[in-house]
């Protein structure tokens, strides 16, 4: 059984850490709409923040840092996965993660996780923005 979750709207590390303990439980993880999951906090500054991190290192060795949203979100799930264990890897390959709604999961019914959710009033920035400030 696969579990879809629709990440529209979730803050991304709230939905990371769910969905990491989830992974490592043995379920098989399906996330859409991972373009519109957000993540708080001041938007210059987090944008500042990816930029750094893309831009860091050599480009022919790494670090190399992922600019697609759907990408950004598995790689937040990863940094929350004992990912060099192969109990960690093992998981990981149990997750896929969409930039929209799949036609293969657009019948099946989207989970929302409801304590991912932003309380009203914070600042925030779409993982899609950050995404098209890189050329994507």
């Amino acid at each position: 059984m696969v579990a879809v979750i629709n990440a529209q709207d979730c803050v991304a590390g709230r939905l990371a850490s769910t969905v990491a303990k989830r992974l490592l439980n043995g379920e098989e993880i399906v996330i859409v709409n991972a373009e519109k999951a957000i993540i708080t906090g001041n938007p210059k500054a987090t944008e500042a923040d990816y930029e750094q991190k893309i831009k860091r290192g050599d480009p022919y060795h790494g670090p190399f840092y992922p600019k697609q949203p759907e990408r950004i979100l598995r790689r937040i799930i990863r940094g929350m996965l004992p990912f060099h264990k192969p109990r960690g890897r093992t998981a990981y390959r149990k997750l896929k993660v969409f930039r929209e709604v799949p036609i293969e999961f657009k019948n099946d019914k989207a989970e929302i996780i409801s304590s991912t959710k932003t309380k009203s009033g914070c600042k925030f920035v779409r993982i899609e923005d950050i995404s098209k400030n890189f050329g994507v």
